[in-house]
């Protein structure tokens, strides 16, 4: 199966830009006068879906990938990154939290998912603050 890796790997890679930009039009709409659009079932639908390849695939490289990958915590520090940009985004995208909170959670959700991504393209927990330590 590790002759796969490279799609594999591409799928996922490609899953995260669609899910993170799915993420960002969701929130967008629902700050502007178009909120009712962020909520519409064929949007969350496809989110859904496109979450569920990257998923999948994250958990495909994860059986593939020998642990020793794994060993500084990065992966760790991904998933802990994951579970607050989950939480965050649902706050984000929920009509019943108040407008404030909702866009505090919308930018500080931006942030966590860039954080997750500067993670993985530096494979070290800090991601791009690695660079701060040298």
């Amino acid at each position: 199966m590790i002759e796969f890796y490279p799609q594999i790997k591409s799928v996922h890679i490609a899953a995260v830009v669609i899910s993170g930009g799915l993420f960002l039009l969701r929130g967008l709409l629902a700050h502007s006068r178009y909120g009712a659009w962020a909520r519409y079932a064929p949007v969350r639908y496809l989110s859904y879906a496109v979450d569920t390849v990257l998923l999948t695939a994250a958990l495909m490289l994860f059986t593939l990938l020998p642990s020793a990958v794994f060993g500084n915590g990065w992966l760790a520090a991904k998933l802990v990154l994951l579970i607050l940009y989950i939480a965050l985004g649902m706050v984000a995208l929920r009509e019943a939290s108040p407008p404030r909170r909702r866009t505090r959670c919308f930018v500080a959700a931006l942030a966590v998912y860039g954080l997750m991504v500067s993670i993985a393209r530096a494979h070290h927990p800090l991601g791009i603050f690695v660079s701060w330590l040298s």
